[in-house]
């Protein structure tokens, strides 16, 4: 399937946002109810985001010299906490450029074309031109993310799971998207 197809198919942040809060006040049998209290989060984290999340003047500057006059396409799913963080992070850094939301778990699928290191990891933020050419790809977290995932990678019973999703979680609220927008502002 070509990427515009999935384009003509995806979702708007809205739309995203919607269905994500359908999924936590009406779970259906399967995914919903199985990741229920992850919709929660992933709804409260993306409310949140958006609300602290401000470029600096230095990145809105980066972002105006770059002159993006493509479209975003995100391949992602509300429950999942990288992406609860950076999908609204995209959205309202690139408010001048069309951005939609694709999802992982539907079929067909787009990640399959856009795996990390062998696995299915989301956020995957896709950098198309006018003409739905993939310009550049980022995900599924920024680089000091990767490094505390590496750590739980590296030694799992000294650094857990638990541990490292709190861990990322402080990072991301610390942090207010700041790296996040640089690495995509850098890729363009």
């Amino acid at each position: 399937m070509k990427i515009k197809e999935f384009w003509d198919n995806a979702v708007s942040y809205d739309e995203y946002m919607k269905e994500a809060k359908e999924a936590v006040a009406h779970p259906k049998p399967g995914i919903d109810t199985e990741y229920h209290e992850y919709f929660e989060l992933g709804v409260h984290r993306m409310e949140r985001t958006m609300k602290i999340f401000n470029p600096s003047e230095e990145q809105l500057k980066l972002l105006a010299d770059k002159d993006f006059k493509g479209k975003i396409l995100i391949i992602s799913e509300p429950w999942c906490g990288d992406a609860s963080n950076a999908v609204p992070i995209v959205v309202k850094l690139f408010n001048d450029n069309e951005v939609r939301i694709t999802y992982r778990d539907q079929e067909p699928s787009l990640i399959d074309d856009f795996l990390t290191n062998g696995s299915k990891s989301i956020p995957v933020v896709i950098f198309l031109d006018n003409d739905f050419n993939v310009i550049a790809h980022w995900g599924p977290r920024p680089a000091y993310g990767r490094e505390l995932f590496e750590k739980h990678k590296k030694d799992p019973v000294a650094y857990d799971k638990e541990e490292f999703h709190n861990d990322v979680q402080k990072y991301y609220a610390l942090n207010k998207g700041h790296d996040t927008a640089q690495e995509l502002l850098e890729l363009l």
